[in-house]
């Protein structure tokens, strides 16, 4: 199995209404994703709970079967359209990290 962790930082010019609408938009885009993308196991997504001490603004966590999951996911239709229309126009930083478990 393959984990896939992302954490994005948010535009910081975003006002904290649209802040928290975005976090909506990306949790329900990419956990909208399962049963659509095939491989991916769980996926989950953190955008409440954020102590001071961060520097990101949401966490993905990911489960793929295979690393050839992974990267079937990263090009699946779905994935990207939720990319390209909640994730990328609303972020300004992004860590990866993928390891097999």
């Amino acid at each position: 199995m393959v984990k896939h962790i992302i954490l994005w930082k948010l535009m910081p010019d975003l006002t904290a209404e649209e802040k928290a609408e975005v976090k909506r938009g990306i949790k329900a885009g990419l956990e909208g994703l399962m049963g659509k993308v095939p491989g991916l196991l769980s996926v989950k997504v953190n955008v409440d709970g954020r102590l001071d001490s961060s520097n990101c603004d949401v966490m993905l966590d990911c489960t793929l079967e295979s690393p050839e999951a992974l990267q079937a996911y990263a090009t699946h239709p779905a994935h990207v359209e939720v990319a390209d229309t909640k994730v990328r126009p609303y972020t300004v930083q992004r860590v990866c990290l993928d390891f097999e478990e």
